[in-house]
């Protein structure tokens, strides 16, 4: 059994991520039935109910599979040193991205900031698995689900873009500058 330090840090890992999690979701329920419930969306987006349990449960996992790389790889002196800073890289781009969508509603830079996001989670859950195999495959879901969020994210700045205007430049003639 672990001892009672391990168990706390253990803890304050699974906890980091929920915190952003935590202030992300009170920004994200005061913009559903304003803004986000009037969006267009794609066929295949989940219903609202499902995101908050989904996060949860990606968020603990990021969280212990950071503890195990801290642990395993020497903590932040040793070899876990680089894998952590992708993790607080992904996590930093993780909190950015619901101030993005649902406080600016800026749909297309969260679009741009969620495939960043995916990226750095790959990167992450790459770097991980060299330190501790089991903290890799804990990313697995995480970027899944991201990738998804990906789509989702594209699809619903593509549903909710007003197309280009087709307007033309009038030609200017002579008879025209004499009014």
């Amino acid at each position: 059994m672990q001892n009672k330090g391990e168990i706390a840090k253990i803890v304050g890992a699974v906890v980091l991520p929920q915190l952003g999690g935590f202030v992300n979701g009170k920004l994200t329920r005061m913009q559903i039935s304003e803004w986000y419930n009037h969006l267009n969306f794609p066929w295949f987006k989940p219903p609202n109910w499902l995101f908050a349990p989904v996060w949860t449960s990606l968020y603990a996992g990021m969280g212990y599979a950071s503890y195990l790389v801290w642990k395993t790889g020497g903590g932040f002196g040793g070899a876990a040193q680089l894998p952590l800073i992708l993790y607080g890289t992904q996590l930093a781009l993780n909190w950015a991205w619901t101030p993005i969508f649902f406080v600016y509603h800026q749909l297309k830079w969260s679009s741009v900031e969620i495939v960043a996001l995916t990226g750095s989670v790959a990167a992450t859950g790459v770097a991980f698995y060299q330190i501790n195999k089991l903290a890799g495959y804990l990313f697995i879901p995480y970027f899944a689900w991201c990738a998804f969020a990906s789509v989702l994210n594209y699809n619903i700045y593509k549903l909710n873009t007003p197309p280009a205007s087709t307007a033309t430049i009038e030609e200017v003639t002579d008879s025209d500058k004499s009014k």
